[in-house]
This record gives structure tokens, sequence and C-alpha cells, in this order.
């Protein structure tokens, strides 16, 4: 129940940014990022593989630990990846409502990645060496 609040929220906010403005970024160097960070999202899922994925911060059965690509350095890519398309669509459409939604968004994911890096330490016993090497969203920040 707790894993499916988190993706309901993150979906919620994900659409509540998507009807409150346009979904490219006018500014050159915000669709620049917005478009990084789709490239990250891309990579991310490529590197974890289609039956490794899942939408909620369970692990699944059979799952392997992704080190590699984008995972090497950050434990959530894809959630970096969001939080990159995001923010250039809040910063270039800019009013207090879309940066309360962003703000939810980005809460979401730190409570939702918090309980998944609980999850996968007790699945993968090489987790607690893997957060030694990489970060969890911010490379070189957090």
């Amino acid at each position: 129940m707790k894993s499916w609040l988190f993706v309901v929220l993150q979906f919620g906010a994900l659409g509540l940014i998507a009807a409150t403005g346009p979904l490219l970024a006018s500014n050159i160097w915000l669709l620049a990022l917005e478009l990084a960070g789709i490239a990250l999202g891309a990579w991310a899922v490529w590197s974890m593989g289609v039956f490794n994925f899942n939408i909620t911060p369970d692990v699944k059965r059979g799952s392997r630990l992704v080190t590699t690509g984008p995972y090497e350095l950050i434990r959530h890519p894809m959630y970096t990846a969001l939080l990159l398309i995001t923010l250039p669509l809040i910063v270039n459409y800019f009013n207090a409502l879309r940066l309360f939604i962003w703000m939810i968004l980005f809460i979401t994911l730190i409570f939702k990645l918090s309980y998944e890096e609980t999850l996968l330490m007790k699945f993968h016993k090489e987790y607690a060496e893997y957060i030694k090497t990489s970060y969890r969203i911010i490379p070189f920040l957090y």
C-alpha cells in the first residue's frame, strides 16, 4: 500500500505539472536540460533492463542490482531524470502553484527512494557497499 501511495503522489504531481503548462521549455538552455533529463531516463531504463524495471519501490523477485551505466554514479537516475525534465518547465513557466507541485514531487521522490533503499538493503546484500561509491540523485552532492 505504501509503495502505491508513492506512485500515486509521483504521477499525480507529474500530471499536474503537465496539465498546468507546456511540455517543452521555450528557453533553449532549459530545453537542453529537459532533453538531458529525457536522455538520462532512457539510459537508466536501458541499463536496468525491462525485466528489472518496477514502477513501485518494491524489489522484484529475481531482480539483480544494477551498478553500471548511470547507476555507476547515481543510485536513482530515473528520479534524477524526472527532476531534470520537470524543473526547466517550472522555471520557464513559473508560478507558485507549479513550484509547489514540483516541491511535492521532489519530496515524494526523496521519501520513495529512502523506502526503496531500505528494501534494497534487505534484498541485495551488496547494496551496502554500492552506497559507498554512488550518490542518491545529485552527483557529488546527495
